[in-house]
């Protein structure tokens, strides 16, 4: 076991100086002004909590960089300064593990991935240890200390424990990978479900910055959705806010892994995809780049598939949009690939499905690489470090 690196801790300490970090962390640069109006503070407190960031080095003011009123005199622009501390973000798939290096306003210095050799939690471990032994090496080379490191894994887990309650891709059960993770990597873990880490990055550095109430739902081997209520990620009492892939479509439709009939999952999953592209057209399909590769030849049969898998998702954000009113749901996932075959449906059917005006909310679609979840994986822990109130 490594030894624990020092800890640093940051240099806000209550609620509203976190806040205001973030404010200018997700919108800077901006002025004092600014700041108190977006986080809703008075400038009093927006200066008290200002000063020691910029002591510390987390916050900049640039003199030079001013903005100029209508009235008034110029105001210096405060800034997060990227490079005073790197973090780790890796993101666990049922074969592979991607880790990045990124700065404090979450941006890719470097980028790693391994293949998994087996599932058992002891080899991804000893994965997990070498990638990040890698990243460790890379961020030498940057003078400032790595603060901490977080982990993206799908299925249900509890980020406060830590632990992998369930996640159906890797076979793990109650797996506290927070506490293995850091006596493997000497460094501060924390853990999340991954779409849950995705949508910290969206709200923080992405497409929903500025959004109060919005979603992520990402199509591909598993179907999730992580919220954003009121400002805040949903986790739900018991972890699991979110999960529309088992909501039902269809009472009678296909079975689902879950033991269920006709969830979201059993239609729009890309081995349930894979798996009825082969029963319809009588062809071996061995994964999902095959029956896409059919589905893209003209086959109707597999468009068919796709068509209805389309209409399963749209009537899914439709549930997602009727029940939250979000102003924006984010669509991403490595099922986007075949996002040409059933973009059509997912409007259709969103638009039959969302009840007045909850059809108002903007789809907006964001192809992502895995490289991206493990970017949110280091949102999270930024989050955790900045965050009094985490």
């Amino acid at each position: 076991m490594p030894p624990p690196l020092r800890a640093e801790v940051f240099p806000a300490h209550t609620p509203a100086a976190s806040q205001i970090f973030t404010t200018v962390l997700s919108h800077g640069p901006l002025t004092r002004a600014d700041v108190a109006r977006r986080a809703g503070l008075s400038a009093a407190a927006v200066t008290k909590a200002v000063r020691p960031l910029i002591e510390a080095g987390y916050l900049v003011e640039d003199a030079d960089a001013e903005t100029r009123p209508l009235l008034g005199r110029p105001a210096s622009l405060v800034r997060v300064d990227g490079g005073r501390a790197l973090f780790i973000g890796v993101k666990i798939t049922g074969d592979e593990i991607f880790g990045v290096l990124t700065d404090l306003c979450c941006r890719i210095r470097v980028a790693r991935h391994l293949p998994l050799p087996t599932r058992a939690p002891k080899a991804v471990l000893a994965s997990l240890a070498e990638l990040v032994r890698e990243l460790l090496t890379e961020a030498d080379g940057f003078g400032v200390p790595v603060l901490g490191c977080g982990i993206a894994v799908a299925g249900e887990v509890d980020r406060a424990q830590g632990t992998v309650r369930y996640s159906p891709f890797l076979e793990w059960r109650d797996v506290p990978l927070a506490e293995l993770a850091a006596m493997t990597t000497g460094l501060p873990v924390t853990v999340d479900n991954d779409v849950r880490a995705l949508t910290v990055a969206e709200q923080w550095f992405g497409a929903g910055v500025g959004l109060s109430d919005f979603a992520v739902v990402t199509v591909g081997a598993g179907i999730g959705c992580g919220l954003v209520v009121h400002g805040r990620v949903v986790a739900g009492a018991h972890s699991v806010a979110g999960e529309i892939g088992h909501i039902t479509i269809d009472s009678a439709g296909p079975p689902c892994h879950c033991g269920r009939r006709g969830c979201l999952q059993a239609y729009a999953g890309d081995a349930e995809i894979a798996a009825r592209v082969g029963e319809i057209t009588g062809t071996p399909i061995t994964d999902s780049a095959e029956a896409l590769a059919l589905a893209h030849a003209g086959h109707p049969g597999a468009r068919e598939v796709y068509a209805r898998a389309g209409e399963a998702i749209g009537r899914g954000i439709a549930t997602v949009a009727n029940l939250l009113g979000p102003e924006r749901v984010i669509i991403s996932g490595e099922g986007l690939a075949a996002y040409d075959l059933f973009a059509e449906q997912i409007r259709d059917a969103f638009t039959a499905t969302a009840f007045g005006s909850a059809a108002h909310c903007d789809l907006v679609t964001r192809p992502l690489p895995f490289e991206e979840w493990a970017r949110g994986a280091a949102a999270t822990a930024i989050r955790g470090f900045v965050r009094a109130d985490r």
